[in-house]
């Protein structure tokens, strides 16, 4: 993306500099935002919220300003400074990750030593956000089922028509937002919140898409770069097919993982080998894509949300158990279940109204994070290639560039590496079996980052901080209180 290195390609040249609050110098036309001074209030159960200002648009900041959101669980020990944390997506709040779960977030190690803060990135819920669409017509979008077969020319067609209304919503309802979502804005924003908590150098916990917002950020500002933990890495110069190639694969790996050690039990569903195991799963998607199982809400279950419903408790090793009680439901033709794990992944509510923009702000981010390609002949050999590595669900995760092909925005540029040369160390945390962000990005990151330092935990799941085992959280709380970087990779 040729973003490597600095931020003086955004700022007017020859501008007078003036001061931070933490003494730095910065650009007169972001002076107004550097020089803020928040105004925390109390939110209930000890933490304190606020909203900053930051600019719409950093290539132009007198344009306008956007609102950002945070919230934080003061140290409640000997202070270092202020955490920053993200839990991922992109479109999942920082905010709530805090406030509603702090002690899955961070650890009390940490919360003796920092302020915990969480934050909305923009585009994100309480701090200025994407919106789209109504929740019925939400509903449509997300669960709707497509009249012709899928890879046809006549369902490429609807998925485009319905993926060229929502984008036509969200321009609609969100306005210049929307063209300003990307993840190079988002990380100039910051740098702008770690200057405005008072600390001279970012501390930062990243997880999942967090992990390219980190990363990003490093190679933005490698001056700034404190301590930063990025769990769940994502590549930066994976393409968006290869996103989905992998990914596809992570989750095929991990349902096979989950079915080992279900057969091997006595509360399965399933009979026989993990294969007969897989082919009963190809059969299922298979029934439901020719007769949808339907709900008391009117809704259909087709192959789309049964992959959702499958995928979300694949997050997760510890929801393997209740991923069979699912699958054992469908089998017995109820799709209750099924529409709860799909909800919960799309954030929708039980009364049919939705909890946040998730689903919307991670549309609108990754369309302006990738370059899409929307040429059917492109996408059926994809789509090919996909299916042949992952050969049970990958059918049911391709042909995905056709909503971003008609974003109203377009990437331009391609992804590249990021090497955040001259930052101090950093630490990259990778699952050997993560279904989400595959084991390898985490190797890739660590790789290309000059200052990366790998740290595995071999195991199931997506992220392992504060999840997984003692040698990853004593690992990940040594460096972030103390600076202490492994000699080696731990290998947890």
């Amino acid at each position: 993306m040729g973003l490597s290195g600095c931020v003086s390609w955004f700022l007017p040249q020859q501008a007078p500099l003036t001061s931070t609050p933490t003494g730095e110098k910065t650009d007169a036309a972001l002076d107004p935002f550097y020089s803020q001074v928040l105004k925390w209030k109390d939110c209930g159960d000890g933490m304190q919220c606020t909203t900053a200002s930051a600019p719409l648009d950093w290539d132009a900041p007198e344009a306008g300003e956007i609102d950002l959101a945070l919230v934080r669980h003061p140290a409640t020990g000997d202070r270092i400074g202020s955490l920053l944390v993200n839990p991922g997506g992109p479109g999942g709040s920082g905010y709530d990750f805090v406030k509603d779960s702090v002690d899955f977030a961070t650890d009390a190690t940490l919360q003796e030593r920092f302020d915990i803060v969480g934050f909305d990135p923009r585009g994100v819920g309480r701090s200025s956000a994407v919106s789209c669409l109504e929740p019925a017509q939400m509903d449509e979008y997300l669960y709707g089922l497509p009249g012709a077969e899928r890879g046809t020319d006549a369902w490429i067609a609807e998925i485009e028509a319905s993926a060229v209304e929502f984008g036509a919503a969200c321009s609609a309802n969100t306005g210049d937002l929307l063209a300003q979502v990307d993840t190079v804005n988002a990380a100039h924003d910051l740098d702008l919140l770690r200057a405005i908590l008072g600390d001279k150098k970012l501390n930062y916990l990243g997880y999942s898409y967090g992990t390219f917002l980190g990363a990003m950020f490093a190679d933005l500002y490698p001056d700034k770069v404190g301590r930063l933990v990025l769990d769940g890495a994502i590549d930066p110069s994976t393409s968006n097919f290869d996103v989905t190639r992998i990914q596809a694969v992570g989750f095929e790996s991990a349902l096979r993982a989950y079915l080992a050690d279900c057969v091997a039990g006595d509360a399965c569903p399933f009979r026989g080998s993990v294969d007969e195991a897989m082919e009963s799963i190809t059969a299922l998607l298979g029934v439901v894509d020719r007769i949808p199982i339907a709900v008391s809400d009117g809704r259909e279950l087709g192959s789309s949300a049964l992959l959702t419903a499958i995928i979300y408790p694949l997050y997760q090793a510890t929801a393997w158990p209740q991923l069979s009680q699912m699958f054992e439901s469908v089998f017995n033709g109820s799709a209750d279940i099924a529409f709860q794990f799909a909800d919960g992944y799309n954030g929708r509510n039980s009364d049919g109204t939705y909890a946040d923009n998730s689903t919307e702000a991670f549309t609108a981010i990754n369309c302006l994070d990738y370059s899409y390609d929307g040429d059917p002949a492109a996408m059926r050999a994809q789509a090919a290639q996909i299916e042949a590595e992952a050969p049970v669900i990958g059918k049911y995760m391709s042909y995905g560039d056709i909503g971003c092909a008609a974003w109203p925005y377009q990437f331009e540029g391609e992804r590249t590496q990021l090497h955040a040369a001259g930052a101090a160390p950093i630490l990259v945390v990778g699952t050997t079996n993560d279904p989400a962000t595959p084991y390898v990005w985490a190797q890739n990151l660590a790789e290309q980052l000059e200052s990366g330092q790998l740290v595995t935990y071999e195991g199931e799941g997506h992220t392992a901080y504060n999840k997984s085992n003692s040698c990853v959280n004593d690992t990940v709380d040594d460096y972030l209180i103390n600076g202490t970087v492994p000699d080696a990779d731990p290998m947890c």
